[in-house]
């Protein structure tokens, strides 16, 4: 009897012991030594979303090299360069005014000037962009930039121009498509008039290093 008896209990230990171990059993994927859940066996994995990032070059500085404006010179704001109501890309941009900053690259097409504000966004968040100006070029054709062009603003050495009395000159397409057909060329800048070729007949002043320009007649 007293066999029978250690037998039974024996057998109700290896039974309880056998229903322990299976209740603590892990999920498929089992127990990582810091605690965590490791992947399940199944070939599921659980997918994690990335945060959501803020385009690239948009928004980081109000108007920065790089970033683009919708259409306007007087009223304007920024905008992804990617939306459709992008205009054009910044060039180069200064604070300041433009008569006291530095030159706007030769082939800008024209200037946004940024007056002193407070939006409610700005580059770093004191509520202010400080006055200055931002050298445009046009995301699409035309250039009034580029020689030729009959724009821009810089005269530059491929450019046309026209008399406009008082001895002043001012820039026209040297096509022909502007208002004023074109009366003289800038075929060369140079550091002073004595530089300039024999058949000049007009000395622009274009500012720089090499401020005139040697235009002849067409």
């Amino acid at each position: 009897m007293r066999e029978r008896s250690g037998v039974g209990v024996v057998c109700g230990l290896l039974a309880l012991l056998g229903a322990l171990l299976t209740g603590c059993q892990s999920p498929a994927g089992g127990v990582a030594e810091d605690g965590r859940l490791t992947e399940q066996t199944t070939g599921e994995r659980a997918t994690v979303s990335p945060a959501p990032t803020r385009p690239a070059g948009y928004g980081a500085v109000f108007l920065a090299v790089g970033e683009c404006s919708s259409f306007g010179t007087t009223s304007f704001t920024e905008v992804p360069c990617t939306g459709e109501r992008a205009a054009a890309r910044v060039a180069a941009r200064h604070d300041g005014t433009v008569r006291d900053g530095p030159r706007c690259p030769s082939t800008t097409d024209f200037v946004l000037h940024i007056s002193e504000q407070r939006p409610g966004s700005d580059e770093d968040g004191d509520g202010a962009v400080p006055r200055g100006y931002a050298c445009m070029r046009n995301l699409q054709p035309p250039h009034p930039g580029d020689p030729g062009g009959g724009g821009g603003p810089r005269t530059i050495v491929g450019d046309c121009v026209y008399g406009s009395g008082d001895g002043q000159v001012r820039e026209t397409a040297c096509d022909g498509t502007g208002r004023r057909k074109p009366q003289y060329k800038v075929v060369e800048a140079v550091t002073e008039r004595a530089d300039c070729p024999g058949p000049t007949a007009l000395y622009v002043r274009l500012g720089g290093k090499r401020p005139v320009g040697c235009a002849r007649p067409l």
